[in-house]
């Protein structure tokens, strides 16, 4: 065995044996790691530049998650047959993996920092997403590169009632509660997840489950480092310093900025140019020949705003746009604005809007998701937007980026819950975000409720979302939770943590922590404050809209899915497909069938309900069966010198024999019907060996005496 290779395992709460290795495998990177759970193996690498760019203040990292195809056993589809750009799926995995990784950095740490984790052997019944923050932190463990960690991420579901650690795909089927949680030994750092309408203590006890069982994945990863010999980490200096130059902006600086945020400015632009014009009064009030480094300047008035804004909120319980600490924005709210839609709303928060609209499809509309852990269809869909304007900036429209499909993501989560179980309807929902100052993704979700209840969707009960933050000391000796927060008050605070739900209970969840922890109390009472915040906006929401609308709209399609025998498929599709594209053909509508473990659905969309229930009807009458003694309506197919070949019932032909049509003798066809005549005529017999159908016209008509 290689000098260099190291490994640990360890058991999960549920028994569950995982390995972490390192030192086998990708050597050259500043750090790797494979994590192998069952037939599973994660490959994690990490590698840092030694110096910061110029005037880099922030952390520039990147994570990369990537699932092979190979890994189970698996060729990708497409022209190209490799492994492309990632999927949304992909892209989700690789934001819960970089908020988890990214505030345990030092603050002063500015050097590019690439992390890149690959599913390299799948197992069906395991699931990357609860191991992949795991992999990802022993590789930065094992390492030089200076990390305040280790952390790991599990997943956790409440499953009859128990709560359930790194559960399998099978077990995962039957959970009301679904979460990703993040954390350290010591405290929690990112909580997402979606549940089925749960209480906020069902939420808290879930993360404390979670909390032991990332305890024990880092004491495994420390033990790791210890025997490799990575307890000691690089030395670095990526920040310039200017102590003087500090203290002189904090001294001119503070007191005025403390001021703007005292006064309770609602309009951001307007409070955006105060601020500004405290900066550019300093500037200009040093002198022309100053050796002061711009930069730095820009760096320390910041900080010295930030400071000055949340000890404004901490001393005085007022916000930058003037609220009390718990009080909800202006909300103002409209549906069936989009008269071209089959669902539309707006739905305004403050300054934060969202022009919502509903598409109703067929199941030939289902998003085809094929990847390598993951393959069906997908028949609801919420796609949010978020351009450039809606902040007043100029941008390229270069498609959704990471966090669009994140928020996206969140605010499906959100409403997938309340979503009609038997609906036949593939659902698009689409937020386009037209202003934007904080909780757009919450925004989506409000104005999701009202598309929805628009268009006749008969969802479960309304949601609305709130986005909760906090500030607080250092030392955690007070802090503020903030209601329905700005989007300063998301850059400047420690916490952004989203909470939608019902009035019965919370549907999703997504919490990222910007400080070393949270205490549970702290988490209790937003938990609290979010639910009675989201409980004001339901209200809100019931004063345009109390309940999904009894009729979709006059240009919304139509849709009904009709349950069929086994044996019945056949007859449907008829020989080569003629008998469903003459349905097709006939009626205008759009005619599935798939075959189901129950037997046969036959799903069919139309464009308005006429066309609708004449496609139903044909379908029905195919798979009805004909029954001896019957009176049908039918349609004359064709003529033969023995008689005539009516259909009676939808794709089914009988014989009216010559001798059935009059009570008198007749010696040919000639003129005594014609092809399409619509005539009466009774079943008399079901031949038991053929199927074949007899029929009789002359029984319905008077006997001469």
């Amino acid at each position: 065995m290689l000098p260099s290779f190291k490994q640990k395992t360890f058991l999960l709460p549920n028994g569950t044996s995982v390995t972490i290795e390192t030192g086998k495998l990708a050597k050259q990177a500043d750090g790797s790691a494979v994590v192998k759970v069952g037939n599973m193996m994660l490959l994690a690498t990490v590698v840092s530049k030694k110096e910061a760019g110029d005037n880099v203040d922030f952390l520039p990292l990147s994570v990369d998650y990537q699932e092979k195809f190979a890994a189970a056993g698996k060729i990708p589809g497409g022209f190209l047959k490799r492994e492309s750009r990632l999927s949304d799926y992909e892209i989700l995995i690789c934001r819960l993996v970089d908020r988890a990784l990214r505030p345990l950095f030092p603050d002063d740490y500015h050097a590019d920092t690439q992390v890149m984790i690959s599913l390299i052997s799948a197992d069906p019944q395991i699931m990357p997403v609860a191991y992949a923050a795991l992999a990802a932190s022993a590789a930065i463990a094992v390492s030089n590169i200076p990390f305040n960690g280790p952390i790991s991420e599990v997943q956790v579901a409440k499953i009859d009632g128990a709560y359930i650690v790194n559960p399998t795909l099978d077990e995962l089927k039957n959970a009301n509660l679904e979460m990703i949680v993040a954390g350290s030994a010591d405290n929690i750092m990112m909580v997402e997840g979606e549940c089925q309408e749960v209480q906020e203590a069902e939420m808290l006890e879930a993360i404390k489950v979670a909390h032991e069982a990332i305890k024990l994945q880092c004491i495994a990863q420390t033990e790791l480092a210890q025997e490799v010999g990575a307890t000691e980490k690089r030395t670095y200096n990526h920040e310039k310093n200017d102590e003087s130059l500090n203290a002189l902006i904090k001294a001119q600086c503070y007191d005025k900025c403390y001021a703007v945020a005292k006064e309770g400015i609602a309009n951001k632009d307007l409070r955006k140019e105060k601020f500004d014009a405290i900066s550019k009064d300093f500037i200009e009030s040093l002198p022309e020949d100053h050796t002061y480094d711009s930069f730095l300047i820009g760096k320390y008035y910041h900080d010295v705003q930030k400071d000055a804004v949340r000890n404004c909120v901490m001393d005085t319980s007022i916000r930058l746009d003037g609220r009390k600490l718990d009080e909800i924005r202006p909300i103002w709210s409209e549906v069936d604005y989009l008269p071209g839609a089959h669902g539309s709303a707006v739905f305004t928060r403050g300054e934060t809007q969202s022009l919502t609209s509903l598409t109703l499809g067929s199941k030939q509309d289902e998003q085809m998701i094929d990847s390598a852990m993951h393959s069906g269809y997908n028949k609801f869909i919420l796609h949010y937007n978020f351009p450039g304007f809606s902040t007043g900036e100029v941008r390229p429209n270069r498609g959704p980026g990471r966090r669009e499909v994140g928020h996206g993501n969140l605010a499906m989560r959100a409403l997938k819950a309340v979503l009609p179980k038997d609906s036949p309807y593939t659902i698009r929902i689409v937020s386009d975000i037209l202003e934007s100052n904080g909780s757009s993704s919450m925004a989506t979700v409000c104005a999701g409720t009202l598309a929805l209840m628009d268009g006749g969707i008969q969802i479960s009960g309304p949601v609305s979302g709130i986005a909760m933050g906090m500030i607080s000391e250092k030392d955690g000796s007070r802090y503020s939770v903030l209601s329905d927060i700005l989007g300063d008050e998301d850059h400047l605070g420690d916490m952004d943590f989203k909470v939608t739900g019902t009035k019965l209970g919370i549907t999703a969840c997504q919490m990222d922590i910007k400080v070393d922890g949270l205490s549970y109390d702290i988490l209790e009472k937003a938990l609290e404050q979010a639910r009675l915040g989201r409980l004001h906006i339901l209200d809100k929401i019931a004063e345009t809209l109390v309940a999904p609308r009894e009729e979709m709209k006059p240009n919304a399609p139509r849709l009904i899915s009709i349950h069929i025998e086994r044996d019945m498929i056949g007859a449907v599709i008829g020989p080569g497909g003629k008998v469903v594209q003459e349905i097709q053909r006939e009626t205008g509508a759009t005619v599935v069938i798939e075959e189901t473990p129950k037997g046969g659905l036959v799903s069919i969309f139309a464009v308005n309900k006429d066309v609708l229930d004449r496609a139903a009807a044909w379908v029905k009458g195919i798979v009805a069966m004909p029954e001896e003694g019957e009176v049908y309506e039918g349609k004359v197919k064709s003529i033969m010198p023995f008689g005539a070949f009516v259909e009676f019932m939808p794709g089914k032909d009988g014989l009216l024999h010559i001798s059935e049509i009059k009570w008198e003798r007749l010696e040919k066809m000639d003129g005594v019907m014609e092809v399409g005549e619509i005539i009466k005529v009774k079943l008399i017999e079901i031949d038991k060996k053929t199927g074949k159908y007899r029929l009789s016209r002359k029984v319905l008509l008077p006997k001469p005496e």
